[in-house]
């Protein structure tokens, strides 16, 4: 006999050797023991998992001259000829050249008499989604009041393009993706028995490609094995069945992690100059991420569909990068899912999203800005890590003398007051006081970690003054608005709080009321209008995705 494909040679013949679907098996088996047998059967899953398999191997085990019996024995006749697809009790057709529904009235016709020398007269119909509407209503009378000698076994890969009327007349068992252990168990068996030599990376290469279908996975493992005269090198499973090396899909997401585009320039040319599909490349990283990702949540690295040699090496770079920057990272890659998918420029569009996501680490968040680490020029990724005591950035202790001695300033036009920024607030401490460099910054560092739009406002104030225990807020004549917010007692609390851990609590806090002439110089509606930009959430979401600032605000349209 000529050669024969693994993935015909190795098709399971009892149940013991279906692997993955232990569920479906389980009830089968006690259906046939416990002689509850259904008239009708519906087997859906994808390709590959043992749908026809498992309805021929249930066949042989109603008919078996020993059974019916759970297990079928595969030495009587009953059992060699429906193995071989010769049993006349046993009719298999694939509906997609079978869909006529004169050929359905025709079977429906010759299944009104008994079996030739069976129990059952069985009948499996594989693909039944591919039947005409016309042959489905043809089949129905006889699926819903069968003889008693008939059984019916359907398979689909479409279980929703199956009408409702033959579904509802069905026991229905959905076939699973065999996880990828069990696949890589199963080649690693079959390698064995075939002698073909090839390494543990490489089987598990080969399952994760098979993407959860047996037999798939066999077909590749048997290509392979020609193409390299009975032995499979990683490094050949990798490039012959599209995947790369995940120590490239490493160094992407650690160039990610530090912010590192050259390297990602670098790797991007490299996967276009070897010839990948760029696209797959994007969809394979997906889920490298979003193992980094179940790393940083505590999954044990042994669970995860990669080798635990890379699983190792994966968990250290996710404890590296960490949880929060890995999910923004996975988030903006998804935004741009599409962009790759869909262009015809799609290693451009590979290179663009991964150094979109290499941005990430210059970003800071908003909960940052408003608790000073920005204006401090502290790190940003130490400041959110907490390492670094975030301070709010404001002129030196001498600008008050400074600004007394100058003359008043003079009025400014509107054009050249569009093109002046407002200085920042003044801090002035008593040179008494045994203080930190910068405690009023701690102050509102203080207060930014409980109440970030109160920090804001407070930063926005035109000087925070300390001096002989009593903090002074100055504010422009009129505006009351700090002094509502600070009449409520969540707020006030956590302003004294604030207060007494940075200058004991004895200091006491009252808000005054600024020259009328400084003030109308220092504060303009835009100023005001900006701050309250600043409190809006959907305006705090943008900032913290794109990075930007509150220039100007401009009121809306009316439309």
């Amino acid at each position: 006999m000529g050669y024969q494909v693994l993935a015909r040679k190795w098709r399971p013949q009892d149940f013991s050797e279906v692997i993955g679907q232990e569920a479906v098996v389980t009830a089968l088996q006690n259906a046939v023991s416990g002689d509850r047998i259904a008239h009708a059967y519906l087997f859906s899953g994808i390709r590959g998992v043992g749908k026809t398999s498992v309805a021929r191997i249930l066949a042989k085990g109603l008919n078996c001259e020993n059974g019916p019996a759970a297990e079928p024995c595969n030495d009587c006749d009953t059992c060699r000829e429906i193995t071989a697809g010769a049993d006349f009790d046993v009719i298999e057709h694939d509906a997609a050249t079978y869909s006529k529904v004169e050929q359905v009235r025709e079977l429906t016709e010759s299944l009104k008499y008994g079996p030739a020398h069976g129990r059952f007269k069985i009948v499996i119909l594989d693909e039944i989604h591919r039947l005409s509407r016309q042959a489905f209503d043809a089949l129905l009378k006889i699926v819903e009041e069968p003889p008693d000698h008939l059984v019916f076994i359907f398979a689909t890969t479409e279980a929703e393009a199956v009408p409702a009327t033959i579904l509802s007349r069905c026991q229905e068992f959905r076939f699973r993706r065999v996880p990828l252990d069990a696949l890589a168990s199963y080649l690693e068996k079959v390698a064995a028995a075939e002698k073909i030599a090839v390494g543990a990376s490489a089987l598990r290469i080969i399952a994760r490609a098979g993407d959860g279908s047996v037999r798939d996975s066999v077909a590749l493992l048997d290509q392979l094995a020609t193409f390299g005269s009975g032995a499979i090198d990683d490094g050949d499973a990798a490039r012959l069945l599209g995947g790369l090396d995940q120590g490239v899909f490493r160094d992407v997401l650690s160039a990610i992690g530090r912010g590192d585009s050259a390297v990602i320039a670098e790797i991007t040319a490299r996967i276009e100059d070897e010839g990948w599909d760029p696209r797959f490349v994007f969809g394979e990283f997906l889920s490298y991420c979003r193992m980094a990702l179940h790393l940083c949540l505590g999954a044990e690295p042994e669970r995860l569909e990669t080798t635990r040699e890379e699983a190792q090496a994966l968990a250290g770079l996710a404890r590296e990068i960490g949880y929060a920057q890995i999910l923004r990272a996975l988030n903006l890659l998804l935004q741009s899912e599409d962009n790759v998918r869909r262009s015809e420029s799609a290693a451009l569009a590979l290179e663009v999203a991964w150094l979109r996501a290499a941005e990430l680490p210059r970003l800071v968040a908003i909960e940052d800005l408003l608790a000073g680490a920005a204006a401090s020029g502290s790190d940003p990724k130490a400041a959110r890590s907490g390492k670094v005591a975030p301070a709010v950035a404001r002129s030196a202790p001498t600008a008050p003398a400074a600004r007394s001695k100058k003359p008043a300033p003079k009025r400014k036009t509107a054009g050249s007051r569009k093109s002046e920024k407002k200085p920042p607030p003044t801090i002035q401490a008593s040179p008494q006081e045994s203080e930190p460099a910068d405690p009023v910054a701690s102050f509102l560092t203080a207060i930014g970690r409980k109440r970030q739009a109160l920090a804001a406002h407070l930063s926005g104030a035109n000087s925070l003054t300390f001096a002989d225990g009593l903090l002074r807020i100055s504010v422009p004549p009129g505006d009351a608005w700090l002094r509502d917010r600070l009449a409520r007692d969540s707020n006030r609390d956590t302003l004294e709080d604030a207060l007494a851990a940075i200058w004991g609590k004895r200091a006491k806090w009252k808000i005054v009321e600024q020259e009328a002439t400084v003030a109308a110089e220092e504060t303009s509606p835009k100023d005001e209008a900006a701050q309250k930009a600043l409190e809006d959430p959907r305006v705090q979401s943008v900032l913290e995705i794109f990075g930007g600032s509150v220039e100007s605000v401009k009121p809306a349209k009316e439309h």
